[in-house]
């Protein structure tokens, strides 16, 4: 393949203008992604670093050493952007939210699908992030996040083949031909002829059983760690409504014989001692179950299939009921710090 330098096909404008410099203040748009990125990775730096309290796999530890250094330069940066325009630093989470004493909670192999799932999740900010920032520095920033995390994502899935992790996605046949939808029962899932998935759907249903299984894994060690039985009760019905979805997601693609990523609960230890506050803990199943949203919104975009456009719809439906709850836990315990909002004119 040749070089990709995008450069070798763009043509550079020049602009003297300095309508789009650092000199302009940060718009709500740039205050929101930064305010966001910042809070996230804050969470996620304490979470690595105690992962490599437990770590023996030397390109396991190798991947959390990189996926540490990426999240304190991002941090680093933020910072230097928020005190240039006089933006208070977020509080996030800090070193009270981690005992770096506590035992072993999760097997060196969870900590890789983890980092698959954050960094897929920092993604899932920053490519949204670029298209809508107005000053060059933020946007140049944002698409400097972007690559950074994509050649992590790279080692990553490199490590994850290699040491046969994760099954390769399903193979379907090459087309012979291009082929151009002719009847309404294209749209059909529940009854009648109803048609083999196509990429996109086993695509999707792939991610988000990956997703999923992470997710329940996580939030398996934090329900037998975490002490505020409220939070515990929800954490039950977290892990309740994330296997179900697992299984309805297996069951799309095992009818086609398909393969998909397997459960990874046994990489969970028996330690019940918390390495983690219950504030951190809850927070990141929030933020978790929302990026189950924003993946779930791009699944229905891509699809076809009545039955697997109900399936994620009411999924939706019960991530939202889940979110909302625990926001509302979050509030009451005053943990919920405020992203920037506009003016009270009221």
């Amino acid at each position: 393949m040749d070089t990709l330098n995008p450069m070798d096909i763009l043509k550079p404008i020049d602009l003297s203008s300095k309508a789009l410099d650092e000199t302009q203040p940060l718009t709500s748009v740039e205050m929101g992604k930064l305010w966001a990125t910042y809070v996230g990775n804050r969470m996620c730096s304490q979470i690595l670093t105690y992962f490599l309290q437990h770590c023996d796999d030397e390109y396991i530890k190798k991947l959390l050493e990189n996926g540490l250094a990426l999240s304190k330069d991002f941090m680093k940066k933020i910072e230097e952007i928020f005190k240039k325009d006089n933006f208070p630093i977020p509080v996030g989470f800090t070193e009270e939210d981690v005992n770096l004493g506590a035992p072993r909670l999760y097997e060196d192999e969870f900590y890789i699908h983890y980092l698959k799932y954050v960094a897929k999740a920092g993604l899932s900010i920053y490519a949204v992030a670029v298209p809508i920032q107005m000053r060059e520095d933020i946007r140049e920033f944002f698409i400097y996040l972007n690559n950074c995390v994509s050649i992590l994502l790279g080692q990553i899935n490199n490590v994850l083949a290699e040491k046969k992790y994760i099954p390769k996605p399903p193979i379907i046949p090459t087309p012979e031909t291009n082929d151009f939808i002719q009847k309404q029962s294209y749209l059909n899932g529940f009854v009648g002829d109803v048609r083999p998935l196509h990429a996109l759907e086993i695509t999707h249903l792939y991610d988000n059983i990956e997703n999923n299984v992470t997710s329940k894994t996580l939030l398996l060690g934090f329900y037998q760690t975490v002490r505020d039985e409220k939070i515990k009760a929800l954490f039950k019905r977290g892990l309740e409504m994330t296997d179900k979805s697992i299984k309805q997601y297996m069951e799309k693609l095992h009818t086609e014989h398909m393969q998909t990523p397997s459960y990874i609960d046994h990489l969970v230890t028996t330690s019940t001692y918390p390495p983690f506050s219950d504030k951190i803990m809850l927070f990141h199943k929030v933020d978790m179950f929302s990026m189950k949203i924003r993946a779930f919104g791009n699944s229905l975009a891509v699809n076809g299939r009545r039955d697997i456009g109900f399936l994620y719809g009411r999924t939706l439906i019960n991530v939202t009921l889940f979110v909302d709850d625990a926001t509302n836990i979050m509030i009451d315990k005053g943990w919920l710090e405020s992203p920037p909002k506009a003016f009270d004119r009221v």
